[in-house]
């Protein structure tokens, strides 16, 4: 009779589920309950990648028509990435302090509307708009992006694993983060519909942007609402969250840090492989503005503006589609599987796979199509797996931390793919020599990612106990 008991519950927990749970078991374990704020997750980073896709490509856009100070376009774009990582330093000093002072819901609430309002700016400071070319706007710009990472996008992510408990977080996280990149594929596609047809001009694409960042505002209200503060019972408190600072947490935690320096390799990968991406586009695009007879500056300067965008645009989407067919059918398996580890260590396998291959035949196609499933499982397998590592933390080391370590080692992997460049350039070293270099990255993010996969293993058996923490 005993070992009938748990069939019969699954029947009886079956029994109670909704149509709606009843649709989503078809991507991972939802139990009854859980539906309808699985569901209103889902929907609200659906609204927010979507955003974030629209300001996306403008970004590459806006960066190609800023002047270059005697810099090529490739050093430009590498050195105002790794700006982005100065300038954060002070913003998430800022943050760390309104963490402990707002609720979840006011912080994100007020952090999403300060991030409109600077759209609203921006989209009357953009070239060619109201003025003519403001100094230095794409510069400012692409660093403006970098804290809308932090304030929008990252911060969703720190209020997900705070809502959901360790265990309903494994199973529920996968499925929501498939609405992440179902939002990034349609703002994409949006994008390049838009900018290929007029419907939406580029310059408007801000304001167009700020309609499902004011919908996903009152989306997070509700569900912080039915969720309540019931999962913070399970969370680990590290010692070294006790009335620090966001970077002294980071910095002063070995875990954290570890965290943060595996994100800074990734990205400093990822990064260089887009560099030299970004490289042949904007090579070819001046080709083709010769080509077409385009001889004024500003002339060429728009048309290189508004085709690297509509390239972007048409890129991203892509990327978008295939991480959107990973998270979709294979996030929550592997989770469910092979566990954190696997999902965990998969990109890395891939990318040292990828690079090879790139640095054995260094030719557009080649660095093209397989960049594209590089960044795919970037936003769909380890995007999962980023967000699954903070669940067994608590409310102030998830807020605290992981904004931190998804934008400041993010941002310093820019960096140090700006490095590169800079060394490249100087050296005039071959694009054979680029890809060499990352598989010798790989390698130590590799290393350096069995390491943190071994600590989660055992943060998680502490977040089973009664009273989990650092050990």
């Amino acid at each position: 009779m005993s070992a009938s008991a748990p069939t019969a519950n699954a029947d009886f927990d079956r029994a109670r589920l909704t149509w709606l749970e009843r649709a989503l078991r078809t991507f991972t374990d939802v139990r009854p309950g859980e539906g309808a704020t699985a569901l209103l997750m889902f929907a609200n980073v659906f609204l927010i990648l979507c955003a974030y896709y629209f300001i996306k490509p403008l970004r590459e856009g806006w960066l190609s028509a800023s002047g270059t100070g005697g810099l090529s376009k490739l050093e430009l774009r590498a050195y105002t990435a790794f700006g982005q990582s100065l300038v954060l330093i002070p913003v998430l000093a800022y943050y760390g302090r309104l963490v402990g002072r707002w609720p979840r819901a006011v912080l994100i609430q007020r952090a999403t509307l300060f991030c409109m309002a600077n759209m609203l700016a921006f989209w009357a400071l953009q070239p060619k708009f109201l003025f003519e070319n403001p100094p230095g706007i794409g510069v400012v710009f692409y660093l403006w992006v970098g804290i809308f990472s932090v304030f929008v996008v990252a911060q969703f992510w720190a209020f997900a694993a705070d809502l959901y408990t360790e265990e309903r977080g494994n199973r529920l996280l996968p499925m929501i983060a498939i609405g992440a990149t179902a939002g990034g594929a349609v703002g994409a596609s949006l994008v390049d519909h838009f900018v290929s047809t007029g419907f939406v001009p580029t310059r408007h694409l801000l304001i167009a942007a700020l309609v499902p960042l004011a919908i996903s505002i009152w989306l997070m209200r509700i569900a912080d609402r039915r969720e309540g503060g019931v999962a913070e019972r399970t969370k680990v408190m590290l010692p070294e969250a006790d009335r620090r600072g966001a970077l002294g947490l980071v910095f002063r935690t070995r875990y954290l840090l570890m965290v943060g320096l595996v994100m800074l390799v990734a990205n400093w990968v990822k990064t260089n492989g887009e560099n030299q991406l970004y490289d042949v586009v904007q090579q070819t695009l001046e080709g083709d503005a010769a080509a077409q007879g385009l001889v004024a500056a500003d002339a060429v300067k728009h048309f290189v503006k508004e085709q690297t965008t509509a390239f972007y645009g048409s890129f991203f989407f892509w990327v978008n589609v295939a991480a959107l067919a990973l998270q979709a059918l294979f996030a929550s398996r592997i989770l469910k599987y092979g566990g954190f580890g696997a999902l965990f260590l998969m990109l890395p396998v891939i990318a040292l796979v990828s690079y090879s291959a790139m640095a054995l035949l260094p030719l557009l196609w080649v660095v093209k199509g397989l960049q594209i499933p590089v960044n795919a499982t970037d936003y769909s397998i380890q995007n999962t797996a980023r967000h699954v590592l903070w669940l067994p933390m608590s409310q102030e080391v998830t807020f605290k931390g992981k904004p931190t370590v998804d934008s400041l080692f993010m941002r310093a992997g820019d960096g140090m793919a700006a490095l590169t460049v800079l060394v490249g350039v100087q050296l005039a070293s071959p694009s054979r020599t680029f890809f060499a270099w990352n598989i010798a990255l790989v390698i130590a993010w590799l290393l350096a990612a069995v390491w943190v996969v071994r600590r989660h293993r055992s943060l998680s058996a502490d977040s089973h106990a009664p009273h989990g923490s650092e050990g």
